[in-house]
């Protein structure tokens, strides 16, 4: 079932049900804290909850969405294995949901319709998809793992171009645009790197401005720090860093690090509006290895699982 729109319905998911409603004084609460969209692997959805315990133990889900016959997507669908990223991201005053999924599907979807696809494609099983990014000339970067490359494809070219330029990058990861800079972040096995996009919308050129090594092996998560435009968020398969972007230096010396800065975190974010940091780390003992039934939190810490779910990102969901 597609829930549209921010009404919270019955559903099921890995096995669990969904309430139809929340309460009035819960559900206000849990908008001051925000929401947090999944990757939930076990049911191949992305899931969107507020951060509250109730709605979490209760399993109350406000919007999901796989690609489908009814959005438009029902080509791809095989491409739909292991969802990998899920981020909210805002372009010519249009909210949408970007996705990857290491099956090779890559899509950018209007949020909260989810009805259609501004673009998509299936960018290669065996290049292992991980992170998506929407550019300001409206095409996308992809950091592809197994691939080793990070592509610009030309979206702004139409919803199903797969015409794209190419950087390569071992292990690539993670990708994060930097308006203020004008680069594209890169964050792969060994190396952190920026990246300019020359040329034009349709035919991009893609030039290293600046590689940094990562400080332990594994990049994997790379998110800003909200305002504080200097820095980024950089996991690794041992820690989690804070890069700043002047210095070219990485730091486990922030606020938080007793709490945060654990191997082998899958995702780190930070709420824009309360500073509030949320984490999804391998959780020991999972049926899926490299996923987790549960996030953490910290200013102030807490935690919130549901139960059952193969989450391997999980992210804050603000707009």
């Amino acid at each position: 079932m597609k829930i549209i729109g921010n009404s919270l319905v019955a559903l099921a998911v890995v096995g669990l049900s969904v309430a139809a409603s929340a309460p009035a004084v819960a559900d206000a609460g849990a908008r001051d804290r925000g929401s947090i969209v999944i990757t939930e692997q076990a049911s191949k959805r992305i899931l969107v909850l507020p951060a509250d315990r109730a709605f979490w133990q209760n399993r109350k889900v406000s919007w999901t969405w796989a690609p489908n016959a009814a959005n438009g997507l029902a080509d791809l669908a095989g491409s739909w294995s292991n969802p990998s990223d899920a981020k909210l991201a805002e372009r010519a005053g249009e909210k949408y949901l970007l996705t990857s999924a290491s099956g090779g599907f890559a899509a950018v979807v209007p949020y909260p319709a989810g009805d259609r696809a501004y673009w998509a494609a299936n960018v290669g099983g065996p290049a292992n998809p991980h992170s998506i990014e929407l550019l300001p000339d409206g095409n996308v970067a992809v950091a592809a793992s197994t691939g080793g490359w990070v592509r610009v494809y030309t979206a702004s070219q139409g919803q199903r171009s797969t015409t794209y330029a190419e950087f390569p990058l071992v292990g690539a990861h993670g990708v994060e645009w930097d308006a203020g800079r004008n680069v594209l972040w890169a964050l792969g096995t060994d190396a952190l790197v920026a990246v300019s996009v020359g040329g034009t919308p349709a035919a991009p050129v893609l030039t290293e401005q600046r590689s940094v090594p990562v400080p332990s092996k594994g990049g994997h998560d790379l998110q800003p720090v909200p305002h504080r435009p200097d820095l980024l968020w950089v996991t690794t398969e041992a820690g989690v860093y804070q890069f700043s972007k002047t210095s070219g230096g990485f730091t486990q010396r922030y606020a938080g690090a007793r709490e945060i800065d654990q191997p082998h975190v899958k995702s780190v974010s930070t709420n824009p509006r309360t500073g509030q940091i949320l984490t999804a780390s391998i959780q020991d003992g999972h049926l899926c290895t490299w996923c987790t039934d549960s996030v953490r939190l910290a200013f102030p810490r807490a935690e919130l699982a549901l139960h059952g779910a193969w989450i391997y990102k999980a992210r804050w969901w603000i707009g």
